[in-house]
């Protein structure tokens, strides 16, 4: 599935309450989604950890890609919110990664290195 076909058809099931008192913040509730859900994949991948002593086995694989599937969907509403293209973010990061490599700028800090 193409990021265009994601974002279009996630979009008919976005049903959430505006948290915001303008219009422009409708952005806000998918932002704090983002956030419980990310910690949710940090969750699972911790009691990885804790109880399976790191070994990935295929139903936390699939627990974690469940939740990963969350964050995509918020990560696709705040987007959308903004009035911003998947595939043009999608291109932006990766452009601004392969301008790091070819400089050797990979690590390190600050977003403009």
């Amino acid at each position: 599935m193409e990021f265009k076909e994601y974002q279009k058809l996630s979009r008919r099931t976005a049903s959430y309450p505006n948290i915001g008192k303008k219009e422009e913040d409708k952005f806000l509730y998918p932002v704090l989604g983002l956030l419980g859900e990310s910690g949710e994949v940090a969750e699972k991948i911790k009691k990885l950890f804790r109880d399976e002593e790191g070994v990935l086995n295929q139903e936390r694989k699939e627990s974690v890609k469940k939740e990963l599937g969350d964050v995509l969907w918020y990560l696709t509403q705040i987007a959308t919110e903004l009035n911003l293209d998947l595939e043009d973010i999608a291109k932006e990061n990766i452009d601004k990664l392969y301008s790091r490599l070819e400089r050797g700028k990979l690590k390190g800090e600050g977003d403009e290195r």
